[in-house]
Formats: C-alpha cells, structure tokens, sequence
C-alpha cells in the first residue's frame, strides 16, 4: 500500500505528527487506500474471522435476545433492528431467520445495518436478499423509534488516542516520520494534566499507557441518549478488559498473523482492546442503564447455545458434528485461540425494561 504511505508522509510533513486516532482513520477509511474500503477481510482467505463466521449459532442465539427485548418493550411494530459493523451480513441473517419463531417480530423488524466499506455492503446485500434493509455511514441517520442494536465487533475497530505517562505528566503518542522517512512513533511534549485521560487512570506510574477512544465514546453516548429518550436495548460483544487499565493494545493483524502496526498502512486491520468501564459510563451518563460485563461463553451458555449445538448434531452427518463441536469450542471455550474468556458482553437499555437474558 505504497500509496497510502505516501499520502501519510506528505501530510505528516505538512500538518507534523498524526495522533493514532488520524493514523487508524486513514488506515482503515481513506477513501482510495483504506483497509475496509478495499476488501473484504473476513475468513480464512481473509485476516480474521468473527463469531458469525464461525457458526450460526451465534447469530441465532443473538437473534433470540434481540426478540426478548422487543417483546419486553411491549412488542412495538415497527422496531428498528440495527446492527454496527454488520460484516458479510452473516449475524444479521441468521439473527432473522431465527427471530421468525418469536410470532411478530419479523414482521416487525426494521433492519438498518451501519457499515462504511462498499465492499462489504455488497456481501451484506447478497447475505440478505429479500430482505428490505437500510443502509447507513453513522447512527445520525437512523430513524427514530424503538430500537434493538447489536455491534459484534464493531468498537475495537474505532480508533483510538494513546497516552504515556512520565515525570513531567502524559505526552501523547503519535505517528511522525523517523530519520529515514518511515513511519515511527513519536512523543508529543508533555502535559501536567490531559483532560482525556479517565480518572481510573490520572495516577498510573511512570511508563504507564492510557488508551481513549473518543469515537467509541461518542457513539456509547448517542445509544444512551437513545435509549433514555425510546425504549430499546443493546448488545455489545468486543474483546478487552472488564475495567480501565493501563496498556498498549494497539495491533496490527494480517493474514491471520499479527504484525507492526506502521508496517504496511492500508494492508492489515487495526484494532484495540476495548475499554467496556468507560463505554458503560458514558451510555450510562446518557440515561441508558448497563448491564455486565458477562464472558462471551457465560452468555452463550445462558442462551442456551448447548442445547442448539445439541438440535444441529442431531441432524447432522459425522463430520458436521465434529464441525458443530469444534464451533462450540472456539466460542465459548477459555484456551488460548478460543472466543468464550476473551470476548466480553454488555447490553445497555432503556431504565424502564426488565433485566436482559444473559445478565440476570
């Protein structure tokens, strides 16, 4: 991605230093040179590989959640059922073709799928034919009304700010140019107090990284202001840590293989962990009221994935049943290439619905 370097170099060298927040938003969304806007990355002909991929199960166990909420919500018709970051479309259609056994509430279903990358609305648009769906490049454009959302995925994606603290205070972390005229990581001055950094971490040590991301902030925020405002729920499943903490989580990762994060921009995903302590206080700031955070595996299990698993073996060849326990495996195992410990689950609401299967 010779190109998108170069646009990187000339606007280093006339604007100076990116933060990483401008480094991943090229890297991912530049128009011509973007990760997302040139590929589809899933699969194992892809990066990576997400829990939809893996097997539906996934996307029909959150399918049924999605329609306990809208039955708790008083079963309104319409119900806008929005997915962020809805990748080839996979656990949105599962999502549907399980939602048809709740009487109702596929007919009440309005889908909305937020999703930047024309090539992945393509492959969202063949995974769901027939289906009558909208597309849209933020949440600003949703309509309103009650409303279901489910990001899978979606806020490790957001790109991110990273601070280091030493004697004099935090300087943050940029993306300048070294004395070859490659990418490298340089330090900004410092600064006493920097009002981004979040209060659990203001008295990190000396050496210690803080990671904000602002975007996914912004958007945890628009949910609760929603959700405070309509009756709704949603659920997000990511990977980090269940509360604030110091630490550089910022990677790089291509052909299923983790790489230098400066290396080739545009020609591998970018990603960090995300901070559920502060995307949980700011939804809630907003009206919204969290619930979790719950292991991806406690809340498959809670669903009722075992008893699914059980349904598809039951009618499957031999080889299909080892697939179906391998998938079982992978989602909800704790080993070190498995889904269940690493992936966490958050589900916000509206203050006046039940609790939310899964956290009760």
């Amino acid at each position: 991605m010779t190109g998108l370097r170069d646009h990187l170099a000339r606007r280093i060298a006339l604007e100076g230093p990116l933060t990483i927040a401008q480094y991943m938003g090229d890297c991912l969304g530049h128009p011509k040179f973007g990760y997302y806007v040139t590929r589809d990355p899933l699969g194992a002909a892809g990066d990576f590989t997400t829990a939809p991929e893996i097997s539906q199960m996934f996307g029909e166990l959150l399918g049924l959640w999605a329609a306990d909420r809208w039955q708790a919500m008083g079963a309104p018709d319409p119900v806008h059922l929005v997915e962020l970051g809805p990748g080839r479309g996979t656990l949105m259609a599962d999502a549907l073709r399980a939602g048809k056994g709740v009487p109702g509430f596929r007919k009440a279903a309005r889908v909305h799928l937020v999703e930047t990358s024309p090539v992945l609305r393509d492959s969202q648009r063949r995974a769901l034919a027939g289906v009558n769906a909208a597309w849209h490049g933020d949440l600003s454009t949703l309509p309103p009304g009650p409303m279901i959302l489910i990001a899978n995925e979606f806020f490790d994606a957001l790109p991110i700010r990273q601070f280091v603290r030493d004697a004099k205070g935090w300087r943050e972390r940029l993306v300048g140019l070294g004395n070859g005229g490659g990418l490298a990581f340089v330090l900004s001055p410092a600064q006493a107090v920097n009002p981004l950094i979040p209060a659990a971490l203001a008295a990190a040590p000396e050496g210690a990284v803080a990671e904000v991301c602002p975007a996914g902030l912004s958007v945890a925020q628009a949910i609760g202001r929603r959700l405070a405002d309509t009756p709704g729920a949603a659920l997000v499943v990511d990977y980090g840590p269940a509360r604030s903490a110091p630490g550089d989580s910022l990677q790089a990762v291509a052909g299923h293989t983790f790489a230098d994060p400066l290396a080739d921009p545009g020609g591998a995903d970018l990603t960090a962990h995300v901070d559920f302590q502060q995307l949980a206080q700011a939804a809630l700031a907003a009206g919204a009221m969290p619930f979790g955070l719950v292991e991806q595996g406690v809340f498959l299990k809670a669903l009722g994935i075992g008893h699914r698993a059980e349904t598809l073996k039951a009618q499957a060849d031999a080889r299909q049943r080892a697939d179906v326990d391998a998938a079982f495996a992978r989602l909800t195992g704790t080993g070190d290439k498995q889904m269940g410990a690493l992936f966490k689950v958050l589900a916000l609401q509206s203050p006046v619905l039940p609790p939310p299967p899964g956290f009760e």
